[in-house]
């Protein structure tokens, strides 16, 4: 009878109760169910019917291992999964842009993000790749009598993430970790630090006006107000003690001495150091890329200039490159006419291949985006010190009020010259699988560095990825704390273009052939880089999650054949 009771309970539209009302619907339960723990590690005294929510969302065979749902109690949405034979709970929207979870990809005891590649533990809710900082909330799951409950504290009904919890600056501790450059690899650094109970002096200094931000939105929405944007706000780094200086750069690091000297003449003492000044837009060289109206893409004012400079005039892009395309995309509805300059036959030729090179450029031709390939700016004319007309290598003129520069970047090791840092040919600075450097106590991450790549055999590289330099920033702080942590990390990277997106993962470079599913005419694809009968790299558009599991299966350490990727059954995806 209460079996029958309970499965007639779950098939109405109340199945969520608080803890009294099921004791009093099953009188036999009580003395179990009130043993029950439902507190979610939170304990204030009170009577536990108004700390915590109860709710029927399944019967137990109803998920398998290695599959996940959602669920709802009291309106909450809930991520319920099953591993090993065991239920738990977690949020289910993605710290980083609120993706779906449910849709991305669970393999053992993590679930990956469809969209960026942000990895979850089930069990815990703890972020463990990147993008994005802040865990998911966890839930008390409880299995009787074949029907699967999910308990929530009242207080955490409405939240999405969860910040790990950070001490602070202990007074009388006299260690000083700096951290130069404001991305999200000090950034992650500094809350790693924290996070596992760094009790000394942290500085994070920056050239940049604003805190770090999330870089990656500003060539694809322009005209965003800087607090859309902050990664933290303000009182954040207070709360936690991490010391944040803004326009303050790095202009000479003295390893000898432990210290660096600021563009302000100031200078501080460090006992351990990141280098984490990334990379910086390289310029036009050509004649006139002194006028008024040349631009690059560096920072967050520069997005709004170029936003306010061509609305409603004439746009030429230099550099088919992920940062050219979506600034052409963005301004193709804002400036009166926008073209596109590229030195390949197609955008993205050398990293996607011609097949989703033409087919992003045909999309982009399609809201009116004019293209001029295998070609390059000779010359940028003017008139009263203001950009004119572009005029081509191959003798095409095009008509601009504003030339943006999408050509390429610079790693910003300038403050490095003198010192006895290494960097390589490129000037990236050389980092081990540690992210130390060469210098006891000096580590480097993100954009700025060549580090050791596991799924390439520690072929060292440089990749300018964003959730790369997240995953640099937390494994440095864990060995600046003698916690001995290596980067195994799996390169993801997506792009947005008019409202579509490419999303990849690995490493593609040096890559013999390309394996399709799908139709990239059809903008439905999925394709496989392949170099040495293996797949080194994933790309795909509107085909999750299979690059989010391509990535997680990588990471895993599975080799994938090109035999599965020319298998007609991709089942091996478990899609």
């Amino acid at each position: 009878m209460q079996t029958r009771t309970l499965l007639w309970l779950k098939n109405t539209a109340t199945s969520v109760f608080t803890e009294k009302y099921i004791q009093r619907l099953f009188l036999s339960k009580t003395s179990s169910l009130s043993d029950m723990s439902l507190r979610q590690g939170h304990s204030s005294g009170k009577d536990l019917d108004e700390d915590v929510v109860t709710g029927i969302v399944c019967q137990e065979l109803d998920l398998q291992d290695g599959q996940m749902k959602e669920v709802e109690v009291e309106g909450q949405k809930v991520l319920l999964v099953r591993t090993q034979g065991q239920y738990s709970a977690v949020g289910t929207k993605c710290s980083h842009y609120g993706a779906p979870l449910v849709k991305g990809a669970l393999i053992g005891d993590r679930v990956r993000c469809p969209f960026h590649g942000a990895c979850f533990n089930v069990k815990t809710g703890d972020i463990e790749d990147y993008p994005g900082l802040d865990c998911l909330p966890s839930y008390k799951v409880k299995v009787e009598d074949g029907m699967v409950y999910v308990s929530i504290n009242k207080k955490s009904m409405s939240l999405t993430k969860r910040v790990r919890e950070m001490n602070g600056r202990v007074p009388g501790v006299s260690h000083t970790t700096l951290l130069i450059g404001g991305g999200p690899a000090s950034l992650v650094c500094a809350e790693t630090l924290r996070q596992n109970h760094y009790e000394g002096r942290v500085i994070m200094a920056t050239k940049d006006t604003l805190p770090p931000y999330d870089k990656p939105k500003i060539s694809k929405a322009m005209n965003l107000e800087s607090n859309d944007i902050l990664l933290r706000q303000t009182e954040f780094f207070q709360q936690h003690d991490i010391e944040l200086w803004t326009q303050k750069e790095a202009v000479f690091v003295n390893t000898e001495e432990n210290t660096v000297k600021f563009s302000d003449g100031t200078l501080q003492h460090y006992d351990k150091l990141l280098i984490s000044t990334g990379c910086r837009a390289r310029p036009l060289s050509c004649t006139g890329s002194h006028l008024d109206g040349v631009k690059v893409l560096q920072s967050y004012e520069d997005a709004k200039e170029i936003h306010q400079s061509c609305v409603g005039h004439k746009a030429v892009i230099s550099g088919a490159s992920f940062i050219g395309m979506e600034v052409a995309a963005y301004l193709s509805d804002k400036a009166t006419s926008v073209a596109m300059v590229g030195n390949t036959a197609y955008p993205f030729q050398r990293s996607l291949g011609p097949e989703i090179g033409k087919m992003t450029m045909q999309m982009m031709e399609e809201s009116n985006v004019k293209f001029y390939m295998n070609d390059q700016i000779e010359e940028i004319r003017g008139e009263n010190g203001k950009v004119k007309d572009v005029v081509l290598k191959s003798g095409t003129v095009l008509e601009a009020d504003v030339v943006v520069a999408g050509i390429g970047v610079i790693p910003n090791t300038e403050c490095l010259k003198g010192s006895q840092v290494e960097v390589n040919s490129r000037n990236a600075v050389v980092i081990d699988k540690f992210m130390r450097t060469n210098i006891p106590d000096v580590f480097g991450a993100g954009d700025v560095t060549a580090f050791p790549l596991t799924i390439r055999g520690d072929q060292r590289v440089n990749i300018g990825h964003w959730q790369l330099a997240h995953a640099h920033g937390r494994v440095a702080a864990l060995n600046m704390l003698q916690n001995q942590t290596m980067i195994d990390s799996v390169p993801f990277f997506w792009t947005m273009l008019l409202g579509k997106s490419v999303r990849y993962a690995g490493y593609g470079e040096g890559y013999t052939e390309i394996i399709f599913k799908g139709k990239v005419e059809d903008r439905k694809f999925l394709a496989f880089y392949i170099k040495d009968d293996m797949v080194v790299a994933a790309a795909s558009m509107t085909f999750d999650p299979a690059v989010a599991r391509i990535a997680e299966m990588m990471s895993c350490g599975q080799v994938i054949t090109k035999a599965h990727a020319q298998s007609d059954n991709l089942g091996w995806l478990q899609m």
